[in-house]
């Protein structure tokens, strides 16, 4: 719970960047020149960390030596860094050929920056989950968010209001009006994770220079494939908008301007990330502890049981109050709102794959994860190439479904002959059915009305009604939680 609180409150101060930056920006092409470069930057994160995360997640939770496998990991990623953060300098013009930003070289210079800090705080990160610390673990990463937003509202907001060379401002040694806003932007980003990694100062004078050449082999092996698995993730994830980049015709200020539709509204699909993102970092650690128990197939199966109901009843208050959520954007945004629901089922067939998922982790057989996420690339590619020219944003958004519902499918059909593990599979089935019925019943009766105060009182008895048949179905379950157990009769 504490990581799931935590990673929630993270992620949705997090959040509040989008509105910051959709109403303060004055050109969408801009906005989508930053769903552009972090398009980027989570691909390049798959390389510069190699699968290690896991890969010491893997190892601590199995080997008493967990002081040789911290400092080895750490020192790994620290050497590897240097090395991949020259060769991205160097290669610094190819780099913004690929992203569209190369007429803008400060953005690509400090985002290899971003890239190269992020990396270097994987491990320490990992250490205070594995070792469950997660005040600490909370703590620093909502201090770092505060950080971003703060120098993000400063120089998009403070200074293009207060900082003129009239004004004589001390500040005028760090603004120049002239500078493109997403230079800024970045420079938040790079300003939260400096003072992330100054503020795990602990965790890396932990680190002792002592480099186990045997034990770092043996985690190379189990992590090269998740190299392939978590490229072709971030692949799924974020590639579509470079994709639209290349693919969508139309001059480069309109193709820009249609990426920043997209990827704002693609931020109110991730608000069921926000619980996805929170359940994955407790729930990796937790999830190989719990193999070494005889009954860890049943864990299993009970905590997919409740991530389903809880993302089904976030799937409702998403899909079913977007006249609230979409003034998280600005409305110069909100063509593409009819993409939102989709996306929505798409994160949560993504969550439901991050649960299956464990079979391949826990049986070391990481290479089947990366087969997975190389069909589910492949889905998202061709899909993209073939309809973005004719659908733009609308062909990305059900590319992304078809590839997550694809690769849930797929580790469904072929952990269960791995691993099995027995999911209550025909009712989760029917909770999703039924919220996503709710949803066509919902939109059917706005159909005749436009009225918000309609919508907002139709989806909230929509939404109590699958609560009260949820918890009708799984009284017995409910009964068991602590707290809200002794109200459940």
């Amino acid at each position: 719970m504490w990581y799931g609180l935590s990673s929630i409150a993270a992620r949705f101060i997090n959040y509040l960047l989008t509105p910051l930056l959709t109403y303060n920006l004055a050109e969408k092409s801009d906005y989508g020149k930053i769903g552009l470069i972090y398009s980027a930057i989570p691909i390049l994160n798959i390389i510069f960390t190699y699968g290690f995360e896991t890969a010491y997640f893997r190892f601590a939770a199995k080997d008493e030596n967990k002081k040789d496998i911290y400092s080895t990991a750490a020192l790994s990623l620290f050497f590897s860094t240097i090395l991949f953060t020259a060769i991205l300098w160097i290669n610094q013009q190819a780099y913004g050929n690929i992203v569209g930003l190369s007429d803008f070289p400060s953005i690509i210079q400090i985002s290899i920056f971003i890239i190269a800090f992020d990396a270097l705080s994987i491990i320490p990160f990992a250490r205070l989950r594995q070792e469950g610390r997660p005040r600490k673990f909370a703590f620093i990463k909502i201090a770092g968010i505060f950080i971003n937003i703060f120098f993000t509202w400063f120089f998009i907001v403070y200074c293009p209001q207060h900082v003129t060379p009239k004004s004589n401002s001390i500040f005028l040694l760090v603004y120049n009006k002239n500078t493109n806003p997403v230079v800024y932007v970045m420079l938040a980003n790079l300003l939260q994770a400096v003072f992330t990694l100054v503020l795990l100062g602990s965790e890396i004078k932990a680190i002792r220079f002592n480099f186990n050449t045997r034990l770092w082999k043996q985690m190379m092996l189990y992590s090269m494939p998740l190299i392939i698995a978590g490229m072709g993730g971030m692949i799924n994830e974020t590639f579509d908008r470079l994709m639209l980049r290349w693919w969508l015709p139309g001059n480069v200020q309109y193709r820009e301007e249609q990426i920043g539709i997209y990827n704002a509204c693609y931020k109110l699909s991730i608000l069921i990330s926000l619980f996805i993102q929170a359940f994955r970092l407790g729930a990796e650690p937790f999830f190989f502890k719990q193999a070494q128990e005889g009954n860890a197939p049943k864990t299993y199966a009970r905590v997919m049981k409740f991530f389903v109901i809880t993302v089904c009843c976030v799937f409702l208050l998403i899909t079913l109050f977007i006249p609230v959520w979409r003034w998280f954007i600005k409305d110069v945004y909100w063509d593409g709102l009819a993409i939102v629901p989709v996306l929505v089922l798409a994160n949560m067939c993504l969550g439901v794959y991050y649960n299956l998922s464990i079979w391949y982790k826990v049986t070391n057989n990481t290479m089947a994860g990366a087969t997975i996420t190389i069909i589910g690339a492949a889905i998202t590619c061709v899909i993209n190439y073939f309809f973005i020219p004719r659908y733009s944003f609308v062909a990305s958004a059900w590319a992304t479904f078809a590839c997550y519902a694809s690769m849930m499918l797929i580790s469904y059909l072929w952990g269960q002959k791995k691993y099995y593990v027995p999911y209550a599979w025909k009712k989760l089935l029917a909770y999703t059915v039924i919220v996503i019925a709710l949803f066509f019943m919902h939109k059917g009766i706005l159909a005749y009305s436009n009225s918000i105060l309609l919508s907002l009182v139709t989806g909230v008895v929509f939404t109590l009604l699958f609560l009260a048949f949820v918890i009708r179905i799984e009284r017995k379950e409910f009964q068991q939680f602590p707290v809200i157990g002794k109200f459940i009769k």
